[in-house]
Order: structure tokens, then sequence, then C-alpha cells
């Protein structure tokens, strides 16, 4: 009979009873609802060739990157949804091989965690890093998932209008590295046809489009607005974000807003949030009057020094189990003070964990 307990090393597996004996519950690709679903097969396989040439664009080439795309996102594959998972840097009497990226991109349950807004910027931060560094480590089925889970990112913003700033810059620098890979550096370093990762630059560039021409319809309040509020209180909401772009998007509002966000206050709070003092004696910018230009030294500091990332929900490792985990979400811990294991997990961190 299999083990069904959970054990400090790895989860235990789901298995279910059948008539044969026991069998392992997997989860296919299918279920996950695979992009391309609205590719029409009679038209893709069509074996009708006529008027596919037109003028210097061959309709051919295109039909076929389709068809490819389609074999690849269809094709039955093992994806996991985890809450947590052991994170293996070497082998052991007990357990051989180590955990990668890829792996642990599978495992995590990632497509649910962008439902949830306190971790849906973490996520779409993580993907951002990807895209940037580790898109080729990745393996086939693990670009299958970073590419079903894209589509389920972009699908949020363009459904709840939620973050678009963000999702842009991602689908940016994953539109640059395909490209630089794809066109300059060669085939070789990508795993697959080359057809499906035009095809998936063509998608890309397709939902650039679509968050361009987002239009955020503007809601009907019957209640008291944000601009009934007194200024004292509208401008400690002000001083509360920690994006310097919410502070000069919110500003573009109404002219009081305006005049709020141009003032030093919110901008002197968000210098002290994101840098120390000993960087302000560094750069220091005096404006005219010889007081310090608290908006301009914030753009100033931004240039030499990484502003510190905050966000409402991130992945913990605990190091008495090397397992890495949402925090709400638990996991079977045998430490005698589980909290003093615990260490949050940013999203540079997490690539870091799986550099061997």
């Amino acid at each position: 009979m299999p083990f069904l307990g959970k054990d400090w090393r790895s989860p235990g597996l789901s298995w279910t009873k059948t008539e044969h004996g026991w069998k392992r519950i997997v989860f296919y690709g299918h279920e996950l609802e695979d992009n391309n679903r609205e590719i029409d097969l009679k038209e893709v396989c069509s074996d009708n060739k006529e008027n596919l040439c037109v003028g210097d664009v061959c309709e051919l080439a295109t039909t076929k990157r389709k068809k490819d795309l389609y074999n690849n996102n269809t094709k039955s594959q093992f994806v996991f949804t985890d809450k947590w998972i052991y994170v293996q840097k070497g082998s052991t009497k007990e357990r051989h091989g180590y955990c990668t990226l890829g792996e642990a991109l599978n495992r995590l349950d990632f497509s649910s965690a962008i439902q949830d807004l306190r971790r849906f910027n973490y996520v779409a931060k993580l993907f951002q890093l990807i895209a940037r560094s580790q898109l080729t480590s990745l393996s086939g089925a693990a670009q299958k998932n970073y590419f079903n889970i894209l589509e389920k990112i972009v699908r949020k913003v363009l459904d709840d209008y939620y973050n678009p700033r963000l999702v842009k810059d991602l689908l940016q620098d994953l539109s640059s590295t395909l490209h630089n890979l794809a066109i300059h550096v060669g085939r070789c370093v990508l795993v697959g046809n080359v057809n499906i990762w035009l095809c998936r630059l063509e998608t890309i560039h397709k939902w650039e489009q679509q968050l361009n021409n987002l239009q955020i319809p503007k809601q009907i309040c019957n209640g008291i607005s944000f601009n009934d509020l007194p200024l004292h209180m509208q401008n400690k909401i002000l001083c509360k974000l920690s994006d310097a772009y919410d502070i000069i998007n919110l500003g573009q509002a109404t002219p009081t807003l305006y005049s709020l966000s141009e003032s030093s206050i919110p901008w002197k709070k968000l210098c002290h949030f994101h840098f120390s003092d000993k960087q302000f004696c560094r750069n220091l910018v005096l404006s005219k009057s010889d007081n310090v230009d608290w908006k301009l030294m914030y753009f100033t500091l931004k240039k030499h020094y990484p502003t510190k990332e905050q966000y409402g929900d991130t992945l913990h490792f605990c190091k008495h189990c090397s397992i890495l985990f949402w925090k709400d979400c638990g996991h079977p811990c045998t430490a005698i003070n589980p909290d003093s294991c615990l260490m949050p997990i940013s999203p540079q961190h997490f690539i870091d964990l799986f550099q061997f």
C-alpha cells in the first residue's frame, strides 16, 4: 500500500482506490483551460490551400504556426497545484536530485494565487524577472505552464482593471527577450519549434495592444466619494502610497489632488520609506530656495538605489524543513518554534533559491 502521510521531506501524493488497486491522482493541462481553444480545427487543418499566398505574405506559414501551437498546447501534461513544496538542493540517501525553478513553477499553485489581490503583484513581478533572465532555463512543460498563467494574468487585468501598468512592463520585457532569443541569439536556446515561439510573440503583441486600448469605466457612486473627504484625510491617504506613479496618476484626477501630489509631504515620506539617511546625504537635491526638492530627490535616488518592494502576501521558506509555501496555507513543520524558522521570500530571492 502506498505511503499516504506527510513527512518532512516531501508532500504525500494523492491516491484513489479503484477496482484494480490504488492509483495516483494526476491533473492534466486540459483541465486548466489551455489557451487557443478558440482555434477552429476545420480552418487550421483544411486541405483547401487556394488563395493562401497574397502578395509577399504567405498565409501557409501562419497556418502551420497555428497548427504547431495548437498541437503544443493540447498535449496532456502533469500540472500540480500544491500549496507547498520541498526544495531539494542536493542528493541524500532518502532523495536523489534537486528541485529546479521550472519544477517549482509547475507545482506551486500560481493560477489560484493571481486571483488573490494580495498575491497578484508578487506573482506578476516574479514572472517579469523570469522573463528577463530565466526563460531559457525552464523546461518545456514549465514554459507551457508559464504562458498559461500569463494568459490568466492578462485576462484578470482586462476584466478587473487591476494594475495594468505592472503587466504592461511584464509583457514588454517578455517581448524583448523573445525577440532577442528568436532573432539575434538563435533557435538553439529555445525549447520546441520556433514557429511556436513566433506565434507566442504574436500573442504577446496582441495582449499589449489590448492593454494599451484598455479604458477603465467611470464608477457611479451614490455615497461619499474620495473628493468629499476633508483635505487632511485625502493628504493622509496620499502619503500611504508606496509607488511614485500612483501619486502622479492620482494627482491628475482633480486640481485639488494635483496640488496635494505636488506638495513635499508625500514625496518626503516616500523617500524615507524607500531609502536610508546615508543615501540622502550622498544625493542631496536642493531647490532654488535652498530647500530640499523631495520629488526630484526621489527620482534621483531611484536611479542609484533599488526601491523597497512591498507585497500584500509573499511566499515563505522554512529553514528547518526546507519547504517553500504560502504563509496562510501553512506547512507540516516539525520545529519546536515554527515561526522562528520562517523567512519571507522576495521574487528575486525565489529565483536565487534555485541557482545551483
